[in-house]
């Protein structure tokens, strides 16, 4: 995904997968005839650029707190 290697951010293929169907389904693009150039069309626009930057920000977030959490559990 392109977008990821722009925001410098590196996942394994599991993880990608994970972040991708969630951003289709965040953004309402799931079934679209090219999901994925759907998704790289409205990265080029500012406002969605902010929008799907902030989703994969948060989206880390949530899962760096999960595996925390799930660290922090014995």
């Amino acid at each position: 995904m392109s977008i990821l290697s722009e925001m410098r951010i590196l996942l394994n293929d599991f993880e990608v997968g994970e972040l991708y169907r969630e951003l289709l389904a965040y953004f309402g693009l799931v079934g679209a005839l090219n999901e994925c150039q759907a998704l790289e069309s409205a990265w080029k626009d500012p406002y969605n650029r902010r929008e799907i930057e902030g989703f994969i920000k948060a989206w880390l977030r949530r899962r760096r707190e999960r595996k925390e959490a799930v660290v922090g559990v014995v």
